[in-house]
């Protein structure tokens, strides 16, 4: 008996330390395991963005204990979508996988009261992409 293929999405900024790390948590909260998650940055940061941690803290999703983590080849090709935030040329391409690309204000060096509406953004893009990968948001 063979197990239905899940969905694997990819999200890459620069640095992963901001919109990269909360879209991946909003698509493994809301997604759980319908769908593989990966995030990761063309030159990460030492550490998540403390702003995003708190914004994320805000809406119930820790994500305290995630560090950012460097963009692989092998990680663009186990992916079904790629979803890059501002990487520009240093994302690299392969046909057959489709690529996104989501253009959202940069949350560096930014407080939490400038981080909400980027976390807001990002959870309604991550609803809208479950719902064309036909994936139900948890409640």
């Amino acid at each position: 008996m063979s197990t239905p293929a899940v969905p694997s999405v990819l999200f890459v900024c620069v640095h992963n330390a901001g919109r990269s790390q909360m879209a991946a948590a909003f698509l493994t909260h809301l997604g759980g395991p319908r769908v593989q998650v990966r995030s990761a940055g063309s030159a990460p940061a030492d550490t998540v963005n403390a702003a995003v941690v708190e914004a994320l803290a805000e809406v119930g999703i820790d994500i305290s204990a995630e560090t950012p983590k460097v963009l692989t080849t092998e990680a663009v090709q186990a992916s079904d979508v790629v979803i890059t935030m501002g990487c520009g040329d240093a994302c690299p391409y392969f046909p057959g996988k489709r690529y996104l690309d989501w253009q959202l204000e940069d949350p560096a060096g930014q407080g939490v009261t400038a981080v909400r509406p980027i976390r807001d953004e990002i959870e309604r893009r991550i609803r809208g992409l479950l719902t064309e990968l036909g994936i139900e948001a948890a409640a």
